[in-house]
């Protein structure tokens, strides 16, 4: 059993033999998660927790309060945290002195950031925007995007369009079809449906709530499958699937995020090794 300062995964045994995938549901909040989970509205995302080495969502500390600032600290290996006391080493780091977070598990580059390091190491890097700060139409929403080999957003992938998780991942596994099956890929997702606007996604409301994050996060939940599928057909995959902030919906009067309330430091997180998938249906 690994000590309580290893990470739950061996990373850095993982790199060149399983395809990486980074999957973050922008701003969902532990507690939406977390009730989806309880009341059976998220069966795909169920069937996955029950594959990781804890059975339910984990509750983590995010690096950030919101979108941009968080992805930067993921992409330099920065994870959300375990809320237990720590330290707590990481599943990816960059080289740098006096790094107290990584041990023999964790996967080091020497680079400036994830992508640029997996890149190193032979594999193809995509990235399916999709808030705002992953909008290539202007200068601050291509920073991101243009670390990635493979990129692109449209209108179809932001948060205004109700089916726009559907759209990401039917780009997603198209790019990682494309992509020869000797070379393994980091695929990056960030996914809007979250975000607001999201009451257009339980009929009748007027304004979004925990509700309606959580009528989109079923949403969700039915368009993920075949992003898996596709992925498990080429190699076994190490996926992190997390929040990167939550979201205040009038808690203590506050609204929205970009601001330190427990309802955006707490966010869901996954982290998974999933066997490859043969046609058969056999694993291994």
């Amino acid at each position: 059993m690994p000590s309580a300062l290893s990470p739950a995964l061996d990373a850095a045994a993982c790199i060149g033999t399983h395809d990486i995938l980074l999957l973050t549901l922008d701003t969902l909040r532990y507690d939406v998660a977390e009730h989806a989970l309880a009341t059976h509205q998220t069966p795909f995302l169920a069937s996955l927790l029950g594959q990781a080495p804890h059975s339910a969502w984990q509750r983590r500390h995010t690096p950030a309060t919101f979108t941009w600032a968080a992805h930067q600290a993921f992409f330099t290996g920065f994870l959300p945290t375990p809320t237990t006391p720590g330290p707590h080493p990481r599943l990816f780091a960059l080289a740098f002195p006096g790094s107290e977070t990584t041990d023999e598990r964790t996967a080091v580059f020497d680079a400036p950031d994830l992508v640029t390091g997996l890149r190193g190491r032979g594999y193809q890097t995509i990235c399916a925007g999709g808030v705002g700060f992953f909008n290539e139409r202007t200068p601050l929403g291509r920073v991101l995007p243009e670390l990635f080999e493979d990129h692109r957003w449209c209108p179809e992938f932001g948060v205004t369009e109700p089916d726009s998780t559907r759209h990401q991942v039917a780009w997603a596994c198209e790019r990682i079809a494309a992509t020869p099956g000797s070379r393994r890929v980091f695929c990056f997702v960030n996914i809007s449906a979250l975000h607001q606007p999201n009451r257009h996604y339980l009929p009748g409301s007027e304004r979004d709530g925990v509700d309606t994050q959580a009528a989109a996060l079923a949403y969700v939940d039915g368009q993920l499958a075949p992003l898996f599928a596709c992925l498990r057909r080429r190699a076994p995959v190490l996926a992190i699937v997390c929040s990167d902030h939550g979201t205040a919906y009038g808690e203590d009067g506050y609204t929205g995020h970009r601001l330190a309330h427990p309802v955006v430091w707490d966010v869901p997180y996954a982290e998974l090794l999933l066997e490859r998938e043969h046609p058969t249906g056999a694993t291994a």
